[in-house]
């Protein structure tokens, strides 16, 4: 090979190491170039997020501040505008305009549907409405502006009630968006003329009636007392009517302690007596009726402690007694307290310590199947007393330390067949007790301790005396005690028979 062709190729050949350096080098450079545009792009990104995050920051701070001022001042015009609608319509109720306090009283209402930091206060306007002076009714022969002036105040005054009932519905009407159970209700001294609470639901907070006084027709129809203290303490039922038909007496404390009912009508048909506690202590009953027809006791007490029944009527009318505890104990020196037909079939019914001096009681064709029902200690020196044609078929009767000091006993047609009743340590000394065709066909009526000092104990019409009673003799009855004709009772003890 020539020296020019090697030449040739020694030269080509390092054209092309070059061309691959160069090419190498251009390689690399560009690596360098994009690591370096990468790194750079990401930190502009960084930076840029950086910036956008911090404006974000920024921004949220200040729309945070821009709505906690508009927060703070929508709250102050509310706040405002609120005072403002409770000043009108507190206004509105003390105009002398029947018209404008109507207004008022909508709108008072509405402010406390609105304002539940208030509703309690806008409430209390309303029942101190109720609680202000009041005019009697002038009557037919008043004047005619007289007469249409009272009917709007009137007017006003049933209208509160019916707006504070609407919010009581255990089912709010659709019309009345907000409940107001729970709240206070002050109705001290007011005097009711009407109104309606029917259906009303006190399950919370508190309801007084202390010392009201109900003179017109007012309606407790249906109401449920669930959970509140509602109290009628020194309360006066003096005319018209007063129904508490079907109310539910299921938990919570009822107060009618003191109250008087003088005259007209007070009815608890078919009242629910289930729980809590319900207190007539102390109270009068001098007049008018008052009727506990239908009602029934199932659970919880009902106490008519120290209560005096001296005059009108007041009727236990096929009430049931079947649990919980019911106490008489009473005074009864005038009324006609009759029990017909009621049924004492559970819990404990009690007349101990009861004081019998005037007046009829009357538990006519009454049963008495179970549970508890005590006249210990009661004392019965005037009154007439019934139970024609009671019938005892179950649970316990006690006459316990009763003294029969005067007035007449009946237990006339009474059927004695299971249970017991006890007579023991009772004192017959001056009434009259009376068991004219009575049957003893399988109770166990236990007279043992009993003392017969005087008056008359008239066993002798019975018609069944195959369970004849235990007495505290062996051989020859005490003067006054009349035993059917060829009766020979020895001395036995309960259940030996």
């Amino acid at each position: 090979m020539s020296p020019e062709v090697i030449a040739a190729v020694i030269a080509a050949g390092v054209s092309i190491l070059t061309l691959i350096g160069t090419v190498i080098a251009q390689v690399i450079g560009f690596r360098s170039t994009k690591a370096n545009t990468e790194q750079q792009i990401k930190a502009t990104h960084k930076d840029t997020a950086d910036t956008l995050r911090q404006q974000r920051e920024q921004l949220d701070r200040t729309l945070r501040a821009q709505s906690d001022q508009l927060k703070q001042t929508l709250a102050e015009q509310r706040t405002r505008t609120l005072n403002e609608r409770f000043t009108t319509a507190a206004e509105q109720l003390g105009s002398d305009k029947p018209a404008v306090r109507l207004a008022g009283v909508h709108a008072m209402a509405g402010l406390a549907d609105d304002w539940e930091e208030n509703r309690q206060t806008c409430v209390d306007v309303l029942c101190a409405y109720l609680r202000m002076p009041y005019e009697p009714d002038p009557g037919q022969d008043a004047p005619e502006p007289q007469r249409l002036a009272f009917q709007a105040i009137r007017g006003v005054r049933h209208t509160v009630i019916r707006v504070i009932t609407a919010h009581l519905y255990k089912d709010v009407y659709k019309d009345v968006a907000v409940s107001w159970q729970g709240l206070d209700f002050d109705f001290t001294g007011v005097v009711f003329d009407g109104g309606d609470f029917r259906a009303a639901e006190f399950s919370g907070g508190t309801a007084v009636f202390d010392g009201a006084r109900f003179c017109g027709e007012v309606r407790f129809f249906g109401v449920r007392f669930s959970g509140s203290e509602v109290s009628f303490d020194d309360a006066e039922f003096s005319t018209g009517e007063v129904r508490f038909d079907r109310a539910e007496f299921s938990r919570g404390d009822v107060s009618f302690r003191r109250a008087k009912f003088t005259g007209g009508t007070v009815s608890f048909g078919g009242v629910r007596f289930s729980g809590g506690d319900v207190s007539f202590d102390l109270a009068e009953f001098s007049g008018g009726e008052v009727s506990f027809d239908l009602a029934e006791f199932s659970g919880g007490t009902v106490v008519f402690g120290h209560a005096e029944f001296s005059g009108g009527e007041v009727r236990f009318g096929s009430t049931v007694f079947s649990g919980g505890t019911a106490v008489f104990a009473a005074a009864f020196t005038g009324s006609k307290v009759h029990f017909p037909e009621a049924q004492f079939c559970g819990g404990e019914v009690s007349f101990n310590h009861a004081w019998f001096s005037a007046g009829e009681v009357s538990f006519d064709y009454a049963k008495v199947s179970g549970g508890e029902v005590r006249f210990r200690s009661a004392q019965f020196s005037g009154s007439e007393i019934s139970f024609f044609h009671t019938v005892f078929s179950g649970g316990e009767v006690d006459f316990d330390g009763a003294m029969f000091r005067g007035g007449q006993i009946e237990f006339q047609d009474a059927e004695f067949h299971r249970g017991q009743i006890s007579f023991g340590d009772a004192s017959f000394g001056g009434a009259a007790v009376s068991f004219d065709r009575a049957g003893f066909s399988g109770c166990e009526v236990d007279f043992c301790r009993a003392q017969f000092s005087g008056g008359i104990a008239d066993f002798s019409e019975a018609v069944d005396w195959s369970f004849p009673p235990a007495f505290p003799w062996a051989d020859t009855p005490p003067a006054g005690v009349k035993l059917p004709p060829d009766s020979s009772q020895a001395l036995e003890e309960p259940g030996t028979h």
